[in-house]
């Protein structure tokens, strides 16, 4: 795939599922204000795509959140295993604390393999995760807690993301066509 049928594909993926089922309800204002950074990542090693972590920390970090709220560097090839990827973001987390940037910026995963500890594979809640690629999401904390106080019922966002997913289905999923 070229970077732009990946980046083609994420947003579909942000358009029809992150925002069109609303499972995260503070994308769509930062979306619609151009103000997600979208990158694909061509590195062929774990330690070139921390490279590359690195860089987009400290540009997130040197940027204006009007400028660039969130960041989701974009994967498409490294981390096909779910439990690779997984053992992957233990790293990158260290790279978040050696940038001194625990409570400044904090990471969310999505995998085309996503699966929560304790779910079958299958389990339609593991899909409030899935995504087309393996994808590192750069959240300013700022941001989240922002969002988080205009939301009522925060905590409740998984549960209706659930619910939501319950009602579609894995067929109503696959209807997406993401």
């Amino acid at each position: 795939m070229t970077d732009q049928e990946v980046l083609d594909k994420t947003r579909l993926w942000l358009e029809k599922a992150v925002i069109g089922l609303n499972l995260c309800p503070f994308a769509k204002a930062v979306y619609v204000k151009n103000q997600v950074r979208l990158v694909v990542s061509q590195a062929r090693h774990a330690d070139d795509l921390l490279e590359e972590l690195d860089r987009e920390l400290d540009l997130l970090v040197a940027t204006p959140a009007d400028e660039v709220d969130t960041t989701l560097l974009i994967h498409p090839t490294l981390f096909d295993d779910f439990l690779d990827f997984n053992d992957f973001l233990e790293v990158a987390e260290g790279v978040v604390d050696e940038h001194e940037l625990e409570g400044v910026i904090q990471l969310a995963s999505f995998h085309p393999q996503f699966q929560f500890d304790g779910t079958e594979a299958d389990d339609i809640s593991n899909y409030t995760n899935r995504a087309p690629f393996a994808i590192l999401h750069l959240l300013r904390e700022e941001s989240v807690e922002r969002a988080v106080e205009a939301f009522p019922d925060a905590e409740a966002i998984f549960e209706q993301n659930i619910a939501t997913l319950e009602k579609l289905g894995h067929k109503g999923w696959k209807a997406l066509d993401l």
